[in-house]
C-alpha cells in the first residue's frame, strides 16, 4: 500500500461500483450518505453510455441515491466537447437512449464516427458504413473502449471490441475520451478545485476506473462488485492502492484513514 494521503475529493464510479442496472449496491445509498458528512468533495464519473445523464440520474434517485446532475461526469459530456471542439459532423453509433446529451449537434453529411456502447446498433451494415467512413478519412471517436461490463444476467460486452474491429479494419487508432484516458479524470476533477494527489477513485474496473485514475496521479481502492473478477486486482502496475469487498467498505476506510 502506498504511504498515506489526505484526501480532499471522492471519485465514484456507478454502473458496478454503486448499483447494477436497477438495482443498488446493499448499503451503498447509506454509505454514500455518510461520505456526504465528510469534509470532501465528490464526483461520479462514468462511462455509461446507453442512456444520457438526465435518464441515469432518475435512475438513480430512483434507487434513493443522494445525487445532483451537476456532480455527474460522463463519456458522453467528454464525446460532446470533444466533437463541438473539432466541429465535427459525427455519425452518432450510440444507444438511442444517450442521443439526448448529443442535442443540437449536427449529423448530416458525416465526417467522424462517434462510437459508444449501442448493442441495437452493432450488426453488419451500420458497422459497414462506419467503416467506410472512416477508411475515407474520418477519425473515430470512441466515447470509451471498455471489454465488457456487468448486467443482472451477468457480464456484456462493452464497445472496445467493436472499437477495435473498426481500428483493425482501417488501419487507424480511435481518440478515446472516456476512462481510462487521464485527460478524462483531470476534467472530472477540474471543478472540485482539488488536485489529483488529493483524490481517491472507487470503482469496479481495474484498468479502467483504478490503473486510470491512478496515471492520473490520484490513488485508486477496487471494490469486488460488479464486472470485478477475481485476480483482477494483479492485472495492473501500480496495484491499487487498496482492494475492498464494497462500496461502503471503501467508504469505512476512506472516513476512517484517508481525512
Amino acid at each position: 500500500m502506498a504511504a498515506r494521503r489526505i484526501v480532499k475529493a471522492v471519485l465514484v464510479d456507478l454502473s458496478g461500483t454503486l448499483h447494477i442496472e436497477d438495482t443498488a449496491i446493499p448499503g451503498a445509498q447509506a454509505a454514500l450518505k455518510r461520505l456526504r458528512n465528510a469534509p470532501v468533495v465528490i464526483r461520479f464519473v462514468t462511462n455509461t453510455t446507453k442512456e444520457c445523464k438526465r435518464s441515469l440520474l432518475e435512475r438513480l434517485r430512483k434507487l434513493s441515491f443522494d445525487l445532483n446532475e451537476d456532480e455527474i461526469f460522463t463519456s458522453l459530456t467528454a464525446a460532446r466537447n470533444l466533437v463541438e471542439q473539432r466541429n465535427a459532423r459525427p455519425m452518432l453509433l450510440v444507444d438511442d437512449g444517450a442521443l439526448h446529451d448529443f442535442e443540437g449537434i449536427v449529423t448530416h453529411n458525416p465526417n467522424a464516427v462517434v462510437i459508444g456502447l449501442a448493442p441495437e446498433h452493432f450488426n453488419y451494415q451500420t458497422m459497414n458504413k462506419a467503416f467506410r467512413l472512416a477508411l475515407d478519412g474520418a477519425p473515430i471517436i470512441a466515447i470509451h473502449k471498455s471489454r465488457y461490463y456487468m448486467k443482472k444476467d451477468g457480464l456484456a460486452l462493452g464497445p472496445g471490441p467493436f472499437v477495435t474491429g473498426l481500428e483493425y479494419a482501417t488501419g487507424t487508432k480511435a481518440t478515446v475520451v472516456g476512462k481510462p484516458e487521464k485527460t478524462f479524470f483531470l476534467e472530472a476533477l477540474r471543478s472540485t478545485g482539488c488536485h489529483p494527489e488529493e483524490a481517491v477513485m472507487i470503482g469496479d474496473d481495474c484498468r479502467d476506473d483504478i490503473g486510470g485514475a491512478q496515471n492520473a496521479g490520484m490513488l485508486g481502492i477496487l471494490v469486488k462488485t460488479g464486472k470485478y473478477r477475481s485476480g483482477d486486482e494483479d492485472k495492473i502496475n501500480p496495484a491499487p492502492y487498496l482492494t475492498c469487498d464494497d462500496f461502503p467498505q471503501a467508504v469505512d476506510y476512506i472516513l476512517k484513514d484517508m481525512l
